[in-house]
């Protein structure tokens, strides 16, 4: 398993780090750790090398405290820095590895949760999986949200999980969101003030029933991939926005890391109220783990 730890020096940057070195797979473990520094505009060809030489002494110093704050076991083998578009060359590097991880700035001092600019773009454009490492919230076992809604996308991202994430004691919950009739029902007409009596005996409503109905066999599939693991494993069904219910599933549970698929839609319904796995990346206050599919 070949992973990119990017690094700035900050301290979200090392706590990515750490976070991640203790949730992924210690077992053929190499990862590489890559600090990029942007490109100074200068009309001086002699400041411009002054600049370069300064900023590769200040990146061989980061990428050595980054070295030396993971543990001896982390499995770095290469450190690698580079002058330019720092999104630009993490997907460029994302390609020759299984699994990239970013750290994630937040909004402000008093919120540490959402994604900086380049982690932003990195988690839109690449094509591969992405950690998003934020802090753990202790020693104890791992708990892991895994979100499932049948796709290929979402299959793809417990293959993902079990292949990278080392799962011993971990406590894993796969859930699934029935999501409620997102389009509108007609003028002045509002799904929340149907009685239960409307409800049953309207077309939506027989609608929701059904995909309940499949949210279960969804959730059936995805426990499928676990037979041949030991693991506790707990199942969460619900109705109502897929990502307004794992964010509160997140919250109320107390997850170290949540799973997503990416299907990389770009319909109607998406363009209008964005995509689960990004509104997951910003706003969940633990790790996120995306694997992108084709769907």
């Amino acid at each position: 398993m070949r992973i990119l730890l990017a690094t700035d020096g900050s301290r979200s940057a090392t706590a990515a780090l750490q976070t991640a070195i203790r949730l992924l797979n210690p077992v053929d473990r190499r990862a590489d750790l890559l600090c990029v520094a942007p490109r100074r505009p200068s009309r001086s060809h002699a400041a411009g090398d002054a600049y370069e030489r300064r900023i590769r002494d200040e990146m061989t110093r980061i990428l050595e405290c980054a070295k030396l704050a993971l543990p001896r076991d982390a499995g770095v083998t290469d450190l690698l820095s580079e002058i330019g578009s720092p999104t630009g060359v993490i997907l460029k590097r994302a390609k020759e590895y299984d699994l990239t991880v970013i750290g994630a700035k937040g909004r402000g001092a008093t919120n540490d949760v959402g994604l900086g600019p380049v982690a932003s773009r990195v988690v839109e454009h690449i094509p591969g999986p992405v950690l998003i490492a934020r802090d753990l919230r202790g020693d104890g076992p791992i708990r892991v949200l895994i979100a499932v809604d049948g796709s290929t996308a979402s299959l793809d991202a417990i293959q993902t999980l079990t292949s990278f994430v080392d799962l011993n004691s971990a406590e894993v919950c796969l859930m699934h969101v029935a999501e409620t009739p997102w389009i509108e029902l007609g003028v002045g007409e509002d799904w929340v003030t149907y009685s239960e009596e409307d409800k049953e005996n309207s077309e939506v409503g027989t609608l929701e029933k059904e995909l309940v109905l499949e949210g279960e066999g969804v959730i059936e599939q995805a426990r499928d991939l676990f037979r041949a693991q030991r693991l506790s494993i707990t199942t969460c069904l619900v109705e109502g926005n897929p990502a307004n219910e794992i964010l509160s599933e997140v919250e109320r549970s107390q997850c170290d890391l949540v799973v997503v698929g990416a299907s990389g839609a770009r319909d109607l319904k998406h363009r209008i109220l964005g995509s689960v796995s990004a509104r997951v990346a910003w706003d969940a206050n633990c790790s996120v783990l995306i694997a992108k599919g084709s769907e």
